[in-house]
């Protein structure tokens, strides 16, 4: 009797022990597990800041968005007018030299018909006086009016230029000029870092191309812009499958999408 009392007791023993096993294996999974959770908190806090930090941010950048189209607006209009004046003043120039030229033409075709005559001479002297006066009236108003012409053609250009800035504004696409290049990478927060900003025509919720070797390797999508310097997301699945964004990498605009005209039907 005590032989099978001695027994179960062992047996009891040993199923207390692999219980207690199981459940120190168990306890320290559990632990394992935790502490991996703990870790993954702490990195989605960092980037729930780093999100928060870019969304602060855009009001301000906004702003200066919209200061960026009242100028560009305020010096596209000045523009406008001076080409007017521009335009308003050659138009009496034209008709000046017009009228000059067939005041030039009679006395040619007088002087052509007195010939050598000596008791012309007189008449003939004045005449050729009259028709270098006329002359140069015409060279210098010539002169002028290829000057204003000029500069009617540099105020259409700013004015053409002053359109498209303020469109590319009004509807986030950054300035075709653009080419920058990245200047850091945070891979695990999915975003970049630019070496350019407003200044050199990067605009707010514009989406960019990484460029490398002549081919689109990455799109971006700016999300916050300064003077001189920018932020963009890594647009999902844009990334090439064989490819890694590199410090340096150059970045353009991207292609724009061409919207077919209405039909006339």
């Amino acid at each position: 009797m005590a032989n099978l009392f001695g027994i179960l007791t062992a047996i009891v023993l040993a199923i207390s022990a692999l219980v207690a096993f199981k459940n120190k294996s168990a306890y320290d999974a559990n632990l394992t597990k935790a502490t991996e959770l703990e870790g993954q908190l702490l990195a989605s806090q960092k980037r729930l800041k780093a999100v928060n930090e870019i969304v602060e941010g855009l009001p301000v950048e906004n702003k200066d968005t919209e200061e960026e189209i009242v100028a560009l607006t305020a010096a596209e209009l000045a523009a406008t007018k001076a080409n007017d004046a521009l335009k308003a003043e050659a138009e009496p120039l034209t008709a000046k030299i017009a009228t000059n030229k067939e005041q030039l033409d009679a006395i040619r075709a007088q002087t052509e018909q007195v010939g050598d005559l000596k008791g012309l001479s007189s008449k003939m002297r004045a005449a050729n006086a009259e028709l270098e006066e006329l002359t140069q009236m015409i060279s210098a108003a010539e002169a002028k009016l290829a000057n204003l012409t000029s500069q009617a053609s540099i105020s259409d250009a700013r004015v053409t230029e002053g359109k498209r800035k303020i469109e590319d504004l009004s509807t986030g696409r950054s300035f075709p000029s653009l080419k920058t290049r990245i200047r850091s990478i945070y891979p695990n927060w999915g975003f970049v870092t630019l070496a350019s900003g407003n200044n050199a025509g990067v605009v707010t919720n514009s989406t960019l191309d990484v460029v490398r070797g002549g081919e689109t390797v990455a799109k971006l999508l700016v999300t916050a812009v300064e003077s001189s310097t920018s932020s963009a997301s890594i647009i999902p699945d844009s990334l090439s499958s064989d490819a890694t964004l590199m410090v340096g990498d150059m970045v353009v605009p991207g292609q724009r999408t061409v919207t077919p005209a209405p039909s006339a039907n």
